[in-house]
């Protein structure tokens, strides 16, 4: 008997290369070959101890029950709190709505506002997972391919260019995945003013916000109160694992996200909420603060030594842990010449056609999420496997 077809949309979901490339790796690693992981966008460090030991207080407590669908009041409260002390935003708590994750954040907030058929802008090259859940919801994934010109982001210009008829909103990312740069904060505050003159609406990504280097951390809500906001726990609080997110929403849009995350998940993880209730004690911000100079510092080395090498980085990334590398002096197959460093090298890094069409076969990203001696050892593997490649095999 034939198999049940399932439904259509699937077609269009492609794999997550990163989480291919790491399997791969892993497997590399069990036959006892050491692997230095560049590839997943995971910080190497630990969630912080008081994290860890706020975790270990609720379970002995044992009162790990739902909570509302919204998430704990008190965490609301204390991400209000973080936006006012850090960021200098005021926010109400009410617009707050805790989250199983980022990953969750973004699936009701664009499930909230793509219908089928309506198209979503987002920069090219992006995250992946966010084409494919617009392409889940039935919309349409609208790229605008982007380059060094303007930081690998869109801009008021190329948002009112691109907008059309069946256009819903505007999808940034500040910093971003997988470019790790920013958009200027006055450019960010014009692509507002362009979607509000359009009628529609901003969602903005800040999970790597914390992650900023050589400026302060600015919050969109600065120029785009009306916006989306898209926040995690898992970047910048190291707690990965805990699937923990938050959205701030526009305060008339908040009972239809509850009412989505009630059917969907019911309530985000409430160990992971009670713990994440210690991220903003002066403590770890003193921990978050001292590992968010180290990956600094590893951007700097890992940054002039892949350029030291012939890999190219016209722009210096200003946030999160990721450096998005021309490597077309040595391929114009990203996946294949990833698959080649790692059966050669041992050091895993992802391919460019995970992150969009634009370039994306000339393009691999490195995360620097492992210590810098790894980095370093990584770099010098590639280095001498380069070197010593023949130069038909860089066509």
């Amino acid at each position: 008997m034939e198999a049940a077809p399932i439904a259509r949309r699937n077609a269009a979901i492609a794999p997550f290369h990163v989480m291919e490339v790491q399997t791969a790796a892993r497997a590399l690693e069990a036959q006892g070959v050491d692997v230095v992981h560049m590839e997943i966008g995971e910080p190497d460090f630990p969630a912080p101890a008081p994290v860890l030991a706020a975790a270990r207080a609720a379970l002995d407590d044992g009162a790990i029950f739902y909570t509302s669908a919204l998430g704990l009041p008190a965490l609301r409260e204390a991400i209000a709190g973080h936006y006012r002390d850090h960021y200098g935003v005021a926010v109400d708590p009410a617009r707050i709505v805790v989250t199983a994750g980022s990953s969750a954040a973004l699936l009701l907030v664009l499930g909230l506002i793509v219908d089928r058929d309506s198209a979503l802008l987002m920069a090219d090259p992006h995250y992946p997972c966010n084409r494919n859940i617009v392409a889940t919801l039935e919309g349409v994934a609208q790229t605008v391919p982007v380059d060094a010109a303007t930081r690998y982001q869109l801009t008021a210009a190329l948002v009112d260019r691109n907008w059309q008829p069946s256009t819903r909103g505007v999808l940034v990312a500040t910093p971003s995945n997988p470019t790790s740069t920013t958009i200027d904060h006055d450019e960010l505050a014009r692509i507002a003013a362009v979607v509000a003159r359009r009628g529609g609406h901003l969602v903005v990504d800040e999970i790597y916000l914390g992650l900023t280097y050589g400026a302060p951390a600015r919050s969109a809500l600065d120029v785009a109160n009306d916006a989306f906001i898209i926040s995690s726990f898992s970047k910048h609080f190291n707690m990965t694992g805990w699937r923990l997110g938050w959205i701030v929403a526009p305060e008339r849009h908040v009972r239809a996200i509850e009412m989505l995350a009630q059917n969907l998940y019911i309530s985000p993880a409430t160990l992971s909420q009670r713990a994440a209730l210690a991220c903003f004690a002066p403590a770890t911000m003193a921990i978050v603060e001292e590992r968010r100079r180290a990956f600094e510092a590893r951007r700097d080395y890992l940054v002039g030594a892949l350029r030291g090498i012939g890999f190219g980085v016209p722009v210096m990334p200003d946030g999160g842990f990721f450096v998005y590398a021309d490597c077309s002096r040595f391929s114009q197959d990203s996946a294949a010449f990833c698959r080649d460093a790692l059966a050669h090298t041992g050091v895993a890094i992802t391919p460019g056609i995970d992150f969009g069409k634009h370039r994306a076969r000339s393009h691999v990203r490195f995360a620097y999420t492992v210590d810098q001696a790894k980095i370093a050892a990584g770099v010098a593997r590639l280095r001498d496997w380069l070197h010593a490649r023949p130069v038909a095999a860089h066509a």
